[in-house]
C-alpha cells in the first residue's frame, strides 16, 4: 500500500513539473504624489531649568517659576487640553574639583498653539515668566490626514499614467493592479526664529517677524504591479 502511494506521488510530481507555467504579463512602476501645506499650528516644548546647592530650594524656585508660566498660559486663553506638564526632574551633580554637590531641577511644558498669530506674544511671555530653554518647536497642519490622502491618490494616478505611457507603444492596455506597496513620508519644518530678547528690532513700531514657518511636504511613494491586457 505504501509503495502504491509513493508511486502515485511521484507520478503527480512529474505531471506537475511537466505542465507549462503560465506567465501573467505585468508592468511594475513607481508613483509619487506631493502636497505642500502651510502649517496652521505648532507644538512647543518649553523648559524651566534652575540650579543651586540646596535641593529643596532649587525645587521650590523651579515650582514657583512654573506656576507663573502656567498662569500666563491660562491668560492666553488656550484650551486646557492644549497644554500639559511633560517632564519633571531633580538631579544631583557632583563637582569633583570643588568636591561638592549641586542640584539641577527642570520642568517642561508642552503647548499646542492653534493660532500662530499668537506665537510671538506666547514666546515673549514664556521667557518673561522664567522659561530659559526652548527644546523644540514643531509646526503642523490640523488637516494633515486629508493632505496625506490627497498625496496617496496623486501617487497612484502618476503610477497608472506611467504604466499607460510605457505600454501605449505596444498596443496593450493597463489592467487591474495586482500589488501595491506604499511608503509615505511627511516632513515637519523646523522654524527659523530670532532670540526673543537679543534681536529686538531697532524700530519698536515696526511689526516683528521672528519666524518663517515654511511648508509641510507630504509625500506618498507607491510601487504598483499592473496586469497587461
Amino acid at each position: 500500500m505504501k509503495k502504491a502511494v509513493l508511486i502515485l506521488a511521484i507520478l503527480f510530481l512529474t505531471l506537475s513539473y511537466g505542465q507549462e507555467i503560465k506567465q501573467i504579463p505585468q508592468i511594475n512602476v513607481n508613483g509619487e504624489g506631493k502636497v505642500k501645506v502651510v502649517p496652521d499650528q505648532a507644538t512647543i516644548l518649553a523648559t524651566i531649568e534652575t540650579k543651586g546647592n540646596n535641593a529643596k530650594d532649587v525645587k521650590k524656585e523651579n515650582d514657583q517659576k512654573m506656576e507663573a508660566v502656567l498662569r500666563f498660559i491660562k491668560k492666553m486663553n488656550l484650551d486646557p487640553a492644549d497644554y500639559k506638564t511633560q517632564r519633571v526632574s531633580l538631579n544631583p551633580q557632583y563637582d569633583y574639583e570643588k568636591k561638592k554637590h549641586s542640584y539641577n531641577a527642570t520642568q517642561t511644558v508642552e503647548i499646542l498653539l492653534k493660532d500662530l498669530s499668537k506665537y510671538d506674544e506666547l514666546m515673549d511671555g514664556l521667557v518673561d515668566q522664567g522659561i530659559n530653554r526652548i527644546d523644540s518647536v514643531t509646526f503642523q497642519s490640523s488637516k494633515l490626514a486629508q493632505y496625506q490622502s490627497e498625496a496617496r491618490k496623486l501617487a497612484m494616478k502618476e503610477a497608472k499614467l506611467k504604466a499607460e505611457d510605457y505600454v501605449s507603444v505596444l498596443g496593450q492596455k493597463v489592467g487591474r493592479a495586482m500589488i501595491i506597496s506604499d511608503n509615505s513620508q511627511t516632513y515637519y519644518p523646523q522654524p527659523m526664529y530670532a532670540a526673543m530678547k537679543s534681536m529686538e528690532m531697532s524700530d519698536s513700531k515696526a511689526p516683528r517677524e521672528t519666524l518663517a514657518v515654511g511648508e509641510i511636504n507630504t509625500t506618498a511613494n507607491v510601487s504598483v504591479s499592473f496586469i497587461l491586457e
